[in-house]
């Protein structure tokens, strides 16, 4: 399916400090300060580039926060092919991934298709489906630009 085909979302406002609140967690300034720095980026981020970003915050209290946002539903893991998972913030509720395997972007969507698809596959299967998820990669817009024009750069 072409990209072209793919629904384009929407963003909406998500406040990553509130869907940890809404867990019965406290809001403790180092959270607020791995929140904020989250809400702050643009695209995916990997943990690491998090523990990197925020010196002054453990290592332990960034991965429990992002474990935390992810249990929530605020946050996305996202299975990179090559190296530690990256995340990003859910900006609608049920939603799939794009990822491109060059710079490694992340964009979300959702196709009528794919649902119809899953309606089906219950009737087929033994049991009850009780989540889906889906991530295409793809080599994005940008990176097939860039490499049309010859001008290559390393995405991180």
């Amino acid at each position: 399916m072409a990209a072209s085909a793919l629904s384009k979302v929407e963003s909406v406002g998500v406040n990553l400090s509130n869907a940890l609140e809404d867990r019965g967690l406290r809001r403790t300034a180092t959270r607020m300060t791995v929140t904020g720095r989250i809400e702050q980026l643009n695209g995916a981020f990997t943990a690491e580039q998090l523990c990197r970003d925020l010196p002054g915050v453990g290592r332990a209290t960034v991965y429990r926060t992002i474990r935390h946002l992810v249990d929530a539903g605020a946050l996305c893991k996202l299975p990179i092919l090559d190296g530690a998972p990256m995340y990003s913030i859910a900006r609608i509720e049920h939603h799939h991934h794009t990822i491109c395997s060059s710079c490694g972007a992340v964009g979300e969507f959702r196709h009528s298709t794919v649902e119809r698809v899953m309606r089906s596959l219950a009737k087929e299967i033994d049991g009850d489906i009780v989540g889906h998820r889906m991530e295409i990669f793809i080599t994005c817009n940008s990176c097939l630009a860039e490499s049309a024009t010859g001008k290559f750069s390393v995405h991180v």
